[in-house]
């Protein structure tokens, strides 16, 4: 791909109308970065160490916890850099491999979500075929399938926009390379790679969309005919970590890579929260929402703290 372009490396402009606000903004997504691998690192132990959690809901829970782990750090670490006033600059391998992960890891995350929600609508639809329904063989299926659809949508996209040549201005207006801003660099037609970008992207996020409103509406069908209001209460609160988190997923890609125009501040800001925040607020979302969840934490922070004289 290197072939085709004499630009050696991308030069960052950072996030819009931040000028003043560096160390500020190092220090928030510092901890939010932070926060984001301790959060799902401790979510991810939790439920390998925790047996009454092996099961599908908790093990695609797991899943989401290590993609919360990765996908933050195709970015932020660069991010951080920058704001601390080192190089403003990636080079062309680098800049590639930033879009390849993050659309890589995005998609792979869109499928997840997917699957998640077809977990649910099985579980509370179809509750005394569930574990046949989802075994094993089955949940580690839709793992692999999730992983493989997403390496193929990353592929795809970076080919085509690497592909292109890039002779100058090699000023990237964002913080990281991305689809929008590189493509307005490249020195020959991009209506190719434009047009089947925003078709790859939309049709995966409104496809993935679509199936997870339909199995919401499933549940929501299914948890209404429940006479309980204890067992619509329980019902609701199972899927209502998994809906909030659906929300600030979709919400992010809709403002950047569906809009007709494009608005540079709009798109430092949703990318930022894409980036950084959300990954940081998934941990809090299930362990606050999930008693299953708080529990299992209090059990293992209690036998970690053991060792150091703490008792429960």
């Amino acid at each position: 791909m290197r072939n085709y372009s004499s630009v050696a490396e991308f030069i960052l402009l950072g996030i819009s109308h931040s000028e003043g606000l560096e160390s500020m903004l190092f220090v928030l997504f510092l901890v939010f970065y932070v926060f984001a691998l301790l959060g799902n690192l401790l979510i991810f132990l939790t439920i390998l160490a925790s047996p009454n959690l092996h099961t599908p809901m908790y093990f695609f829970l797991g899943n989401l916890a290590v993609f919360d782990i990765f996908f933050p750090s195709v970015n932020s670490p660069k991010m951080m850099d920058y704001l601390v006033g080192q190089r403003h600059t990636i080079s062309y391998r680098g800049c590639a491999s930033q879009v390849f992960f993050y659309h890589t890891l995005g998609c792979t995350e869109c499928f997840l979500y997917t699957v998640m929600a077809y977990d649910r609508f099985v579980a509370i639809c179809y509750p005394m075929r569930y574990t046949i329904i989802m075994n094993l063989r089955v949940c580690a299926c839709l793992t692999v399938g999730t992983w493989l659809g997403g390496f193929a949508h990353g592929s795809i996209l970076t080919f085509l926009i690497f592909r292109l040549p890039y002779c100058g201005p090699s000023e990237v207006d964002s913080f990281f390379c991305d689809i929008p801003v590189v493509l307005s660099l490249a020195c020959a037609d991009t209506s190719l790679a434009q047009t089947v970008s925003f078709t790859n992207v939309g049709v995966v996020a409104l496809t993935c969309f679509l199936l997870v409103l339909t199995s919401y509406t499933r549940i929501v069908i299914s948890i209404l005919k429940i006479r309980s209001s204890e067992g619509r209460r329980r019902a609701f609160s199972t899927c209502s970590a998994h809906f909030t988190s659906i929300l600030l997923f979709y919400g992010p890609v809709i403002l950047v890579y569906l809009r007709p125009a494009s608005s540079p501040w709009l798109d430092s800001v949703v990318q930022v929260f894409n980036n950084v925040v959300t990954p940081s607020l998934n941990p809090l979302i299930y362990s606050l929402r999930n008693k299953e969840v708080k529990l299992a934490l209090r059990k293992v922070l209690s036998q970690a703290m053991q060792p150091l004289g703490y008792k429960e």
